[in-house]
């Protein structure tokens, strides 16, 4: 199960009893035979209980354990470099070794089978370890205690799903994907799964919201629900009254960890066609613009005359991709793509994302105070692996090694930095326009000046002296001029990432 976590301010007093001082509009109330008590009549379609249904939905509703082998990191030794390096080893019993060593672990979830040839709908996260763990086994436990050892069918990480196979010869009973975008605020669900290892559970609740959006990404959109979700209920289903699938449990948003009545759960109309596709081995193909968005501020809605809660702003284009092509620029505030708004229930993200690569479709923007409308022919979303790739550029990475030495010599004695020069990919990975001009800094040393003015890595140096930065050897000259004038410093135009660029006179060493 995947955790948000948010502060909450509901509570609730024990202990008070709760007085009503009218019922709903076709709400009855009864007397029992004693007059002690009283019950309100559910109105008309109001289950008075779930067991029916629940009886015949729970047989395809499965476990899902793993079995993983997961690599120990090693630990440190606290007297490296010193004459005692060696008793570290020695007290552990052994001399380190170059062999990696494992321990075994587990995980948890729940699924549900969608075919009575036993294919089983979970969540990525279930069957897909992070880290230094690796799948060893998985295993599908029906209700009745069966187990089943499954076959990994397909895993999709962007939208958290995957797909397992299981065999037998009697057919498997399962449960079949419902219309999601029929559920209502306020309509009946109840959720089955694997809480804490407790399988077979069974919560009922209601619809909270049906497009929720937790904080981006083409698939930020769930329903939300107030049934108890907990920890091992990842992958199961959310039922409606008709007992379809309309949503896959997913994730919780929880000051405890436990369930606080705030459960999210993919929507079936996004899982259903990913899930299809997995069952038959088909690719997932994404439409990509390749723009970094933020959405549109109120502040910045209330300047454009635009209605709050509508569009998101460029921040950055990717060279050669589709937004470039079309001519999307940074600065456009998207408020529409092929005739759909762009909102926060519907965000720029899931709306190419949804759309097919090669579709040319209308996007509509706002540019210097004008709406304006393109066509862009949507490109196909770069595997997450490719995106790593050209991510050439990592601020919290170490440096390159094999950059020369020679380039960088006085630069690095005189100002304490190692510089690159700016390329395309480095300037994406930034967040800088890919027309931007200049060096960016590798490493400073925390001895220099430049680290008391605050320089850091992935600072873009636009400027020395007034002069535009280019090539390394640009701020070399610049160096060796000020050297030459008796100057002890120079002036330094420096662009970081979200911030305006600023002046930082840096002394020379």
């Amino acid at each position: 199960m995947r955790y948000a976590y948010s502060v909450t301010a509901a509570l609730l007093a024990g202990g008070a009893a709760l007085s009503l001082a009218g019922y709903p509009a076709g709400a009855q109330v009864a007397q029992n035979d004693d007059s002690t008590m009283a019950r309100v009549v559910p109105r008309a379609g109001a289950p008075e209980s779930f067991a029916d249904l629940t009886e015949q939905l729970q047989p395809a509703v499965v476990n899902i354990s793993t079995r993983q082998r997961v690599e120990i990191e090693r630990s440190s030794n606290p007297f490296q470099g010193t004459p005692f390096e060696g008793l570290f080893n020695q007290r552990r019993g052994q001399q380190e070794d170059d062999e990696p060593q494992y321990r075994e672990g587990q995980s948890l979830g729940s699924g549900f089978i969608i075919s009575a040839d036993g294919y089983v709908v979970t969540n990525n996260h279930v069957v897909s370890p992070s880290g230094r763990a690796s799948i060893q086994e998985i295993t599908v436990t029906l209700p009745d205690g069966t187990e089943y050892d499954a076959e990994l069918v397909g895993t999709d990480a962007q939208s958290d799903l995957a797909v397992l196979k299981v065999t037998r010869r009697e057919p498997f009973p399962f449960v079949k994907f419902g219309d999601s975008d029929q559920a209502r605020v306020g309509d009946w669900v109840i959720a089955i799964g694997n809480p804490f290892g407790l399988g077979g559970t069974v919560t009922s609740g209601i619809v909270s919201s049906v497009l929720r959006s937790t904080g981006g990404g083409a698939y930020d959109r769930y329903i939300q629900t107030d049934a108890s979700i907990n920890r091992g209920n990842s992958g199961g289903p959310l039922f409606d009254m008709q007992g379809n699938v309309i949503g896959v449990n997913n994730a919780i948003i929880s000051p405890t960890g436990g369930s606080v009545g705030i459960g999210f759960a993919i929507p079936a109309e996004t899982a259903a066609p990913i899930v299809d596709k997995l069952v038959r081995g088909v690719e997932i193909e994404r439409g990509y613009l390749g723009i970094q968005i933020e959405p549109v501020s109120d502040d910045l809605a209330a300047s454009l005359g635009l209605r709050r809660n509508r569009g998101e702003i460029v921040q950055m284009v990717q060279s050669g991709e589709a937004a470039e092509r079309a001519g999307i620029e940074p600065g456009d505030i998207v408020l529409s793509v092929n005739g759909r708004d762009v909102t926060p229930d519907q965000t720029l993200s899931f709306l190419v994302a949804n759309v097919a690569p090669g579709t040319t479709i209308p996007v509509e923007l706002i540019r210097d105070g004008e709406r304006r409308q393109l066509n862009v022919t949507v490109g196909k979303r770069p595997s997450e692996e490719e995106l790593r790739q050209r991510q050439m550029f990592d601020p919290d990475a170490e440096p390159e090694d094999d950059m020369a030495p020679s380039d960088n010599e006085v630069i690095q004695e005189r100002l304490g930095l190692q510089v690159l020069e700016l390329t395309p990919q480095i300037a994406r990975q930034l967040g800088a326009s890919s027309d931007t001009g200049g060096l960016v800094i590798a490493t400073v040393n925390q001895n220099s000046d430049a680290a008391r003015k605050g320089l850091q890595r992935g600072d873009i140096i636009l400027t020395a002296n007034y002069r535009p930065m280019v090539e390394v050897a640009d701020l070399e000259k610049t160096i060796r001029g000020a050297e030459a004038d008796g100057r002890d410093a120079v002036l330094l135009r420096i662009q970081r990432r979200g911030a305006q660029p600023v002046y930082r006179a840096v002394r020379l060493r």
